[in-house]
């Protein structure tokens, strides 16, 4: 496994792997690893000869009030993880080289973007596209594996690639829950042991709207029972709980966190 920081090192490390020919596969990351992105590493593997992780905390996708600076970073032990995978390229920029024109946003999301997230987080699938712009264009990859978690960002960056024309083939990985259920996520480590407990019935309550859902229930009115019952468990608030893509999802606040997951309805 070979760590490189700037774009024309990955570019000239993929570009020994396509002379080999081998295809590319890429996973972008924010680092913070836990068993969800590496489940995206394997998927990545199956599917390439080659596997390029990056490991990149974007400044675009964070509001002035948000976790930036807080955002946990494992650097050493994300590279210690990576390795057994078969990771083969571990691309880690600076702000500097992946941005040298700077923040400014250069490309705009598209309808996918449009409601849930944006609702609450208006800068977020704008800081999304380009940092993942940025980084297909100096990965070039054939496939890219996002996890479905964030599964309107998934939707996002589909669009996006279809939008540009890129050669680029998206993968979903499915979701990686702790054994009761709870969405793995780098921000689970804010949670203290009360907020956890809380936390793990999220799950639960979007497992049971699904299940309404295919039994008929109407959205409006599974959506507004699964919001009481997360209020009610515990949860300091749900920005949302709607019905889209075929899935119910979810966001929302224990203590200072936020929590997101989805479930699938069909």
């Amino acid at each position: 496994m070979k760590s490189v920081h700037t774009r024309d090192g990955v570019q000239e490390l993929v570009a020994e792997a396509r002379k080999g020919g081998k295809t590319i596969g890429f996973v972008p990351t924010m680092g913070a690893l836990h068993e969800g992105h590496l489940s995206l590493v394997r998927i990545a593997r199956r599917e390439a000869g080659c596997v390029v992780v990056s490991i990149f905390v974007n400044p675009t996708q964070f509001a002035p009030h948000e976790d930036f600076s807080a955002y946990p970073r494992t650097e050493e032990k994300d590279l210690s993880l990576l390795e057994p995978e078969g990771a083969d390229i571990v691309f880690l920029p600076t702000a500097a080289e992946l941005y040298p024109d700077g923040f400014g946003a250069a490309l705009a999301p598209g309808p996918a973007a449009q409601g849930l997230e944006t609702d609450f987080r208006p800068h977020f699938f704008g800081g999304v596209v380009n940092v993942v712009s940025r980084l297909f264009h100096a990965v070039k990859p054939d496939i890219a594996v996002f996890g479905e978690k964030d599964f309107q960002q998934l939707q996002v960056i589909r669009e996006m690639v279809e939008k540009l024309h890129q050669p680029i083939k998206i993968i979903g990985g499915p979701i990686i829950r702790d054994e009761y259920g709870l969405a793995l996520s780098s921000r689970n480590a804010y949670l203290n042991p009360e907020e956890l407990l809380i936390a793990r019935t999220l799950n639960r309550v979007l497992f049971d709207a699904a299940d309404a859902m295919r039994k008929g229930g109407k959205a409006e009115d599974v959506c507004r029972e699964a919001r009481f019952r997360l209020l009610k468990n515990g949860f300091d608030n749900a920005d949302y709980v709607e019905v889209r893509w075929d899935r119910i999802l979810a966001a929302v606040w224990v203590g200072r966190t936020r929590l997101i997951d989805n479930v699938a309805i069909g």
